[in-house]
C-alpha cells in the first residue's frame, strides 16, 4: 500500500469518526475493566442488546474483584438472555486469574490479555488499543467487511491465509499513537456505513479508495462459502413436580448443566434428545433415569419450544411430569434443586428455559397457587 492512499485512508476515517462517533457508555470510560467488559459482551453480539446489559453488570460486580468473588450462579444470572455463556463463565475466569497473578489489575499488553481465558486476538487487540493506547490492530467482524471491499481481498475470512493478509493490512493502516480512535472508526463503520447486504457507499468516507466500490463489487466482498442448512433435533424436557402439577405446595426439580457443556453452569428442566425410534415420553423417562436417577410419570405436554443455535435448531418438547421414584442424583449433570414456580427467577436459566418458566408462572398465576 502506497504512502499517499495510506495516509489519505487515515485521514478520511478519523475525521468521519471525530463527527459521527457513536455515543456508547463504554467510550466514556477509561476503566480497563469496564472496557473489557463492553468487549466480551460485544462478542458475536448487537450493541443493542449489549446496551441493556452493560451497565447492570457493571453495577452488580463493579472490579475485577468483585467479579472474581462472586458465584457462577451470580454471575450467570447477571448474564440471562445475553447469550454466548461461555463467556461468562471464561470472564469469571480470567477476573480470578487477575486478582490472582495480577494483583487485580488488568495486563497492559496484547500478549498478557491473550493469555487470559476467552480473550482471542480481537478482543485483546481492542482492549490494548482503548485502554491502553498500544498501537495493535482489531479484526472483528465489520472490520473484515471494510478491509475486504476497501482493497478487494479475496478468500474465505475464516480461512488463515485470509485472515493473515487482512491482518497485515489492519497493522499497515494503523496510524502509529492512533490505534483506539482508528479502531473504533473502522468498527463504526463496519457497523452502521459498510453493511453486508446495501452498504451506504454515498455516505461513506472511504469510497474514493475503495476498490470494490470502484467496480461496482461491493457485494462480492468479503467471500463466503455457502452456508449449509443447520441440521435440526427434537429434544425433551420435563417440568417434574414434586406432586400434582400447580398444587399449593408443589415443587419442580431443575438441575444445572455440567461447566464443560454447552450453556454449562446454567440451570434447566431435565431432559435430553430423543433417539432414533423414541417417542418423545419413553425418551424424557430414559434421559431422567440417565441424568438424574430418577423414574417419572408423564402426565401431558406443556409446550414445544423452537429455538436457533449458532450450528443447529432445536425444537424443546416440554412435558409434565409427576416424579414417582428414585432420589436425585447428579450423575450427568452438576447439580439439581427443589424449587416452586414463584422462584424460579432467581437462577439462571438459557433463553429456551425461560420460556418455560414464563408459561408456568402465567399457568400459577391464572390458578391464584
Amino acid at each position: 500500500m502506497n504512502d499517499k492512499r495510506k495516509g489519505a485512508t487515515r485521514r478520511h476515517l478519523l475525521a468521519w469518526y471525530d463527527v459521527e462517533a457513536r455515543d456508547l457508555p463504554w467510550r466514556r470510560t477509561r476503566d480497563p475493566y469496564a472496557i473489557l467488559i463492553s468487549e466480551v459482551m460485544l462478542q458475536q453480539t448487537r450493541v443493542e442488546t449489549v446496551l441493556r446489559y452493560y451497565e447492570p453488570f457493571l453495577a452488580r460486580f463493579p472490579t475485577f474483584r468483585a467479579l472474581a468473588a462472586a458465584p457462577l450462579d451470580e454471575v450467570l444470572k447477571a448474564w440471562e438472555g445475553l447469550g454466548y455463556y461461555r463467556r461468562a463463565q471464561n470472564l469469571h475466569r480470567a477476573a480470578q486469574a487477575i486478582v490472582a497473578e495480577h494483583s487485580g489489575r488488568l495486563p497492559k499488553s496484547a500478549s498478557g490479555l491473550r493469555a487470559l481465558p476467552g480473550i482471542g486476538p480481537y478482543t485483546a487487540g481492542a482492549v490494548a488499543s482503548i485502554a491502553f493506547d498500544l498501537d495493535e490492530p482489531v479484526l472483528d467482524g465489520n472490520v473484515v467487511r471494510v478491509l475486504a471491499r476497501l482493497f478487494r481481498v479475496s478468500g474465505d475470512p475464516g480461512k488463515s491465509q485470509t485472515q493473515a493478509a487482512l491482518r497485515a493490512l489492519a497493522e499497515d493502516l494503523l496510524p502509529q499513537g492512533d490505534a483506539s480512535r482508528f479502531n473504533q472508526g473502522l468498527m463504526d463503520l463496519g457497523a452502521r456505513i459498510c453493511l453486508p447486504r446495501s452498504p451506504r457507499c454515498h455516505e461513506c468516507p472511504l469510497s474514493s479508495e475503495c476498490d470494490a466500490h470502484h467496480k461496482g463489487e461491493e457485494a462480492a466482498f468479503p467471500e463466503r462459502p455457502r452456508r449449509k442448512t443447520p441440521p435440526h433435533i427434537d429434544v425433551v424436557a420435563g417440568v417434574i413436580w414434586s406432586r400434582e402439577p400447580y398444587e399449593r405446595g408443589a415443587e419442580i426439580l431443575i438441575a444445572k448443566r455440567r461447566a464443560d457443556d454447552m450453556l454449562g453452569g446454567l440451570w434447566e428442566f431435565p431432559g435430553g434428545r430423543v433417539e432414533a425410534g423414541e417417542t418423545f415420553e419413553s425418551a424424557l423417562a430414559r434421559e431422567l433415569h440417565e441424568e438424574l436417577a430418577i423414574d417419572v410419570d408423564v402426565i401431558e405436554p406443556l409446550l414445544a419450544v423452537q429455538h436457533a443455535y449458532t450450528h443447529f435448531r432445536m425444537t424443546m418438547h416440554v412435558f409434565h411430569c409427576r416424579h414417582s421414584g428414585g432420589s436425585p442424583q447428579a450423575i450427568e449433570c452438576d447439580d439439581w434443586t427443589w424449587t416452586t414456580v414463584d422462584r424460579l427467577d432467581e437462577y439462571a436459566l438459557s433463553i429456551a428455559d425461560r420460556k418455560v418458566a414464563a408459561a408456568l408462572e402465567t399457568a400459577r398465576l391464572a390458578r391464584k397457587v
